[in-house]
């Protein structure tokens, strides 16, 4: 079985540089993004969006086009063991207060090197590396 997720790498740009938002669940106790199961009438952006106003009350983000990540992974629950596909935009935040749904015991906003290390996973990790490299070559072409 095969299950379709999406969330948003949220960044800012603050007096300390850039920053990334990270999310502590209350389920496992790990770090990563915003995101959620894709729903049946809803398209990747639509979810996407709809989590991150669910999970941190954040509802203005700018998303950058041209960048989209995917990663594909297996996990078991219970005997059984399924597919899973995340698909994350990247979204610029314009207003930074975050209001923490019951799915998430923390937030963090940390910048490259320190989110790097708190993310919970190798796959979560290579799509920060992702987005970061995408918005250095921004700013480069800027």
């Amino acid at each position: 079985m095969t299950e379709r997720s999406a969330g948003v790498i949220v960044f800012r740009n603050g007096a300390a540089g850039r920053e990334y938002l990270l999310l502590r669940s209350a389920s496992g106790g790990h770090w990563s993004f915003p995101k959620g199961r894709v729903e049946p009438d809803e398209d990747d952006l639509t979810t996407a969006l709809r989590e991150l106003r669910e999970e941190t009350n954040l509802d203005n983000v700018e998303i950058q086009p041209d960048f989209k990540a995917v990663l594909s992974y297996d996990f078991p629950r219970g005997s059984a063991s399924f597919s899973k596909e995340v698909v994350y935009f990247l979204g610029r935040a314009t207003s930074f207060e975050v209001k923490l749904s019951g799915e998430h015991l923390d937030c963090l906003w940390a910048s490259y090197a320190r989110a790097r290390q708190r993310l919970s996973f190798e796959n979560t990790q290579e799509v920060l590396e992702q987005a970061e490299k995408f918005l250095d070559h921004l700013a480069l072409s800027s």
